[in-house]
């Protein structure tokens, strides 16, 4: 089984604060650093450490071929990435303060530019999974390729915008979001959503899966850390819960393996690059009981 991820590619820039500047006030940051980022580029890469096989359609510009590299060393396939002149790689101005919140200006570039021809490079099959965010075009025309074929589709919706999501939902087998997206999700189109599950995540309080069909809710508690920096957390669950879907793992084990990568990922620095493997999570829950 296969995990394609529709998703964004970013370049990171992340400048780390004493707290966040107030209207009108400048700030000088403490350090400055270059890094992966984009949700589709840290879910793939989560997914990828998790042990699924995973192949990223998405796009850059022509420079930058150290992110390449970076994921394809991480184990994600680059093949179905194209390059595109006349645009630039995404990327993101993220601002991080002393307690790991964070507040992001995202470029799209390359990720809203996607071409027509990169549906020949999806190549789904039945039992295949493919994820998607709100960071790139021609969401539901790959979705809807992705549906005829047999694969399951995880929509993580996020940047939230309620159209987006409208234009998505009919081709969406698990909604993946945090609380608050949830509540608005549910104001908009009613808590019976033409979807199988949901998957939301609850930051300290955990997260939980919603099988729609039976009705079945599973709950995972948060791990306690020490948070250095938020950024890619949900991206992270995310693509550990994928992961474990992909391996056929019921919802709860799918949960606990997940919620443990994105507390040990909130305790380093950076989004992509701070993503665990899975000997990394194994070690964790062994002395997390």
């Amino acid at each position: 089984m296969t995990i394609f991820n529709l998703g964004s590619i970013n370049i990171d820039h992340v400048y780390r604060l004493s707290a966040m500047p107030r209207p009108g006030e400048t700030l000088h940051a403490q350090s400055y650093s270059q890094g992966l980022g984009g949700k589709g580029a840290n879910q793939s890469v989560a997914a990828a450490l998790a042990g699924a096989q995973v192949v990223h359609l998405g796009a850059m510009g022509m420079g930058d071929d150290w992110v390449l590299e970076r994921l394809s060393a991480l184990g994600v396939e680059t093949g179905a990435i194209a390059r595109l002149a006349g645009t630039v790689t995404g990327h993101a101005v993220i601002l991080v303060d002393e307690r790991g919140e964070n507040s992001i200006v995202l470029h799209g570039g390359a990720n809203l530019a996607l071409p027509a021809d990169l549906t020949d490079r999806a190549t789904f099959g039945p039992g295949d999974l493919l994820l998607m965010q709100n960071e790139t075009n021609r969401q539901a025309e790959i979705a809807a390729l992705a549906r005829k074929a047999g694969a399951r589709v995880i929509y993580s919706a996020a940047p939230f915008s309620i159209p987006a999501l409208r234009e998505v939902l009919p081709h969406v087998s698990i909604l993946a979001m945090n609380a608050v997206e949830a509540q608005d999700t549910f104001a908009a189109f009613g808590e019976n959503l033409p979807v199988e599950g949901m998957l939301i995540t609850r930051g300290a309080d955990g997260a939980e899966f919603r099988d729609l069909r039976p009705g079945q809710v599973w709950h995972q508690p948060a791990f306690a850390v020490k948070a250095i920096d938020t950024t890619g957390a949900g991206d992270c669950f995310t693509g550990w819960f994928a992961a474990g879907l992909s391996r056929g793992e019921d919802p709860a084990t799918a949960l606990r393996y997940a919620a443990a990568a994105a507390a040990l990922q909130v305790t380093r620095k950076g989004a992509g690059d701070a993503m665990p493997n899975r000997a990394e999570v194994a070690e964790f829950l062994n002395s997390h009981g």
